[in-house]
């Protein structure tokens, strides 16, 4: 069975106060084009399909044309699950009556959940959908006040399907978690995943789900596998935040046949690019207009005035501008040179002279130097006050 696994899509996704609509319906397209070709038997998204319980319209209206064009006119099934960003409600909505046109969706999971069943020239491919629950949710639905971590959730999840399953046909668990190799503790290697607990619980032993043929997991947005190539994470097809630049998105390929898994990875092209630059302004502006999302440091000794309006010149997507921490060196009593950090008088003669293109005056200096001083006692005075009221 050809299998295609995708995640985290995160329809209406809004990152530096841009919304990634139009990037998403463009990256969508070129997934949708592609599965003409790929034809594959199914299609699984494993979870964060939107970026909110609630999404914009125009997130809802995309997930609504994407998901027509592969069922209705492609005719490719799709398995869909509710993942941490999902409202698990709205992913549900309507599925028993969606599924008789090939399109499953899967908000919530019971006890009594039954395999999605599929055939190819081989035979049957039973598929597991767990939607993200916490472990509160799983500690109601199993009556079981000892379920307080996510591993203990999912340990009782393994169980019943466990009991259910056939072993004489080809099995696939598709997930929404963080799974890593002895459930130890990791970071997250994306700004763009909202954490599943506080407090070190949140992490699955890749060792549960060993038992299928073939584990298909959204919530980290780096494709990569953990513990063994058949349980994979398809990771974002879009860059979500700067943590990802390095990253190489696209989705994955599955052949599952009776005797073996082999997993592929296509990439798929943005219309930009999310990337960070270090140039000093100067240099900056002498670079080709580019459409792509760009985090730009500037290496600028001096302050620039309207930074962002000049990197848009340029970079007329630029997400964020900031400047690198400037050192002045200076010789200490033993002549050695040392790297100070710029004081704020410092940084004030600095913008001081950028404005006038001339040096502060000792007065000029001096009254700042005055103001800066009752800034800080005024700051200190009300933070005394606070901590009083508070004890």
């Amino acid at each position: 069975m050809k299998i295609v696994h995708t995640a985290d899509w995160h329809l209406g996704k809004l990152v530096q106060g841009i919304y990634m609509t139009e990037d998403q319906r463009y990256i969508l397209r070129k997934f949708i084009d592609e599965m003409k070709d790929i034809q594959p038997d199914v299609i699984l998204v494993a979870g964060d399909l939107y970026d909110r319980s609630i999404p914009p319209t125009e997130a809802v209206q995309l997930l609504d044309d994407t998901l027509n064009e592969l069922v209705l006119t492609l005719g490719i099934p799709v398995i869909a699950i509710a993942g941490n960003h999902d409202s698990a409600s709205r992913i549900d909505f309507a599925s028993s009556l969606m599924e008789k046109s090939g399109l499953h969706m899967v908000g919530k999971w019971h006890q009594d959940s039954q395999a999605i069943r599929l055939k190819d020239a081989e035979g049957l491919v039973d598929f597991w959908p767990v939607p993200f629950m916490d472990p509160s949710e799983v500690r109601f639905e199993f009556e079981d006040d000892t379920i307080r971590t996510h591993q203990q959730a999912m340990e009782r999840i393994i169980a019943s399907i466990t009991e259910k399953m056939d072993p004489s046909i080809r099995n696939v668990f598709v997930g929404h978690a963080f799974v890593t190799k002895g459930g130890e503790q990791l970071e997250n290697d994306s700004e763009g995943e909202r954490p599943l607990s506080i407090g070190g619980t949140e992490c699955i032993d890749a060792a549960l789900f060993m038992p299928f043929d073939y584990a298909a997991f959204g919530h980290l947005h780096g494709a990569h596998f953990v513990l063994d190539e058949k349980i994979h994470y398809a990771g974002s097809p879009l860059k979500y935040s700067i943590s990802e630049q390095k990253h190489k998105k696209g989705y994955l390929v599955i052949e599952l046949s009776s005797e073996q898994c082999t997993v592929q990875k296509n990439l798929l092209m943005p219309k930009r690019d999310m990337r960070s630059i270090e140039a000093t302004m100067a240099d900056l502006l002498t670079h080709e207009r580019n459409e792509d999302y760009v985090f730009v440091t500037l290496l600028d000794e001096q302050p620039v005035l309207s930074p962002m309006e000049k990197v848009r010149k340029v970079y007329p997507n630029a997400m964020h501008v900031t400047r690198k921490m400037v050192y002045l060196e200076r010789d200490d009593t033993k002549n050695n040179v040392q790297k100070q950090q710029m004081s704020d008088t410092e940084l004030f003669e600095a913008f001081y002279k950028e404005m006038e293109q001339k040096d502060v005056s000792p007065s000029i200096k001096a009254l700042f130097e005055q103001l800066l001083e009752e800034q800080l006692q005024s700051e200190r005075e009300g933070g005394s006050a606070s901590c009083n009221q508070n004890s």
